[in-house]
């Protein structure tokens, strides 16, 4: 660890801490990219199931967020033996069937950001997947800025 500042994009986002271990390297020796992609969706559902969605409550609700799109930007690479914090937090969300997540990745060891990515998300019926407005439960928690977990 060391004493370089954490530079966020927002003041309080969710944050996971992640270690690169080998099984996370590609060919090149560097953490492959669906590894990221990985990454990014287990930030994610930590932060949802700390707010008090999980699958349970999707089921319960009849309601769960499916991925639109995604949007990653690798700014650089990283590798085993890496520590790396993964922070997420929720960028805009329509108030009906819309919510974009963020997120950044910050490699700890010299505060530098590693990778940007945002997911589209469109909320829908749990048993049909047909797109559905999003119940209140849901505009509470993924509230436009919501980042830490109070």
């Amino acid at each position: 660890m060391t004493n370089t500042p954490i530079a966020w994009d927002v003041p309080r986002p969710f944050i996971k801490p992640v270690t690169v271990i080998p099984a996370h390297l590609d060919d090149f020796n560097h953490v492959n990219n669906v590894t990221y992609l990985k990454w990014l969706e287990d930030v994610g559902w930590a932060q949802s199931n700390a707010l008090g969605l999980d699958w349970d409550a999707f089921r319960r609700l009849n309601a769960g967020f499916v991925v639109r799109r995604h949007e990653l930007d690798y700014l650089a690479a990283t590798f085993a033996g890496d520590e790396l914090l993964t922070a997420t937090w929720i960028h805009e969300n329509t108030g009906r069937l819309e919510m974009w997540r963020r997120y950044q990745i910050i490699r700890v060891s010299d505060g530098k950001t590693v990778m940007r990515a945002a997911t589209h998300f469109v909320c829908v019926d749990f048993v049909s997947g047909r797109p559905k407005r999003q119940p209140p439960e849901f505009l509470a928690a993924y509230c436009t800025g919501r980042g830490a977990v109070d």
